[in-house]
């Protein structure tokens, strides 16, 4: 399944006051918009369309490694979404994450639970259970009091399947609150999912204050971990590296696709979570996984991964053998891995050694594999 998000930008925030737009000031360094694009990324959605004003198009600080596109129609959030999904109709992905450029803090573990729920309904949304009592108000005096046993807090991203979202938002007439609201209009059941308190939507110059509070007091958490592999050759006439295929005399012998470089990485991530290595999650016992291809356990570690809270900051693969000789293709391979593992290529290094013709390898009886990953709670 493909992923893709929408930030809707466009907006002026006039209950933040005079100066520029929210979207645009600064938070811990950096305008708010781009802590809103790198938690999306963090959390896997490699594909982010950001919908700005048609003056907007031409600003300094439009984030890297978007596509960037003008507000087309009307000044409404809901035109901004539907601008936002004209962009992705060309090559539409199966779920599309629509968000408010105005929350920088996004979560990676919501991003998945949200994810998650969109196998067994069209659409999914993030609340917060309201828990403070509720009052109703006349003339600065209260008024009666509201039942709150069912009532949430919607917050954003809200993910839905990208070809009924845009079915919603093509016939509705306007005037939605938000897109689940669209959804809701079209008969599409939209579930649930549990929100977070620091993925606060900045309204007032006093929000400022509380995004502040909340970036300087997420404790750094880095994670470490390693993994080594190896696999004896047998008969054939390539070996999978990296999860690309390359021509060689002979093939390496396991219980999956023997990619030995892969299996080192995956082990990395699994040690790093401490959650052991791919014989606990995938036992070689099973026959389900007898010949599986390597990217099946790499995808997994990376769910893994961010369900816990975590991005991946780099990692590095390194490849002992005497041949085949891995420089001509270690650009293929990181690109492999990046498409498998939904991160960005320059987090990712490939390299290659020898062992001098000394050990098992040496002889070129198989190849071995050792990699580091470094995780960051995101």
């Amino acid at each position: 399944m493909t992923s893709a998000a929408i930030i809707v930008a466009a907006g002026r925030g006039t209950r933040m006051g005079e100066g520029v737009a929210k979207q645009w000031r600064s938070l811990a360094g950096k305008p708010v918009l781009h802590h809103a694009v790198e938690a999306l990324k963090a959390a896997g959605i490699g594909r982010i369309v950001v919908v700005l004003r048609p003056e907007d198009m031409d600003h300094p600080q439009i984030p890297a490694g978007v596509q960037a596109v003008a507000l087309n129609g009307g000044d409404s959030r809901q035109d901004s979404v539907r601008s936002g999904l004209a962009a992705l109709a060309d090559d539409p992905p199966d779920h599309v994450l629509i968000h408010d450029g105005a929350r920088p803090f996004p979560g990676p573990a919501m991003v998945a639970r949200l994810i998650a729920a969109l196998a067994d309904h069209p659409g999914a949304a993030p609340a917060l259970a309201v828990t403070d009592a509720l009052w109703r108000g006349q003339g600065g005096l209260v008024a009666g009091v509201q039942d709150r046993s069912a009532l949430y807090r919607a917050q954003t991203p809200q993910a839905f399947r990208y070809g009924a979202i845009a079915a919603a938002h093509a016939a509705h007439p306007g005037g939605a609150a938000d897109d689940v609201e669209v959804a809701r209009a079209a008969g599409l059941d939209v579930a649930i999912v549990e929100g977070d308190e620091d993925n606060l939507k900045l309204t007032f110059p006093a929000d400022f204050d509380r995004a502040e509070r909340i970036w300087k007091g997420r404790a750094m958490d880095i994670r470490m971990g390693n993994g080594f592999d190896v696999h004896a050759f047998t008969d054939g006439d390539h070996v999978w590296l990296c999860g690309v295929k390359l021509p060689h005399t002979r093939a390496l012998l396991g219980h999956s696709d023997a990619d030995v470089a892969m299996h080192a990485l995956t082990d990395a991530i699994y040690g790093a979570l401490a959650e052991g290595d791919i014989g606990v999650h995938f036992p070689p016992s099973d026959p389900r996984w007898k010949g599986a291809e390597s990217h099946i356990f790499l995808r997994h570690a990376m769910d893994r991964l961010r369900a816990r809270g975590y991005a991946l900051a780099n990692c590095d693969v390194t490849i002992i053998c005497e041949r085949p000789k891995i420089g001509p293709h270690q650009a293929a391979m990181r690109a492999a891995l990046a498409t498998i593992m939904g991160v960005e290529m320059d987090r990712i290094s490939v390299k290659a050694t020898t062992s001098e013709k000394l050990g098992f390898t040496g002889r070129e009886e198989g190849i071995a594999a050792q990699a580091t990953a470094l995780l960051v709670r995101a």
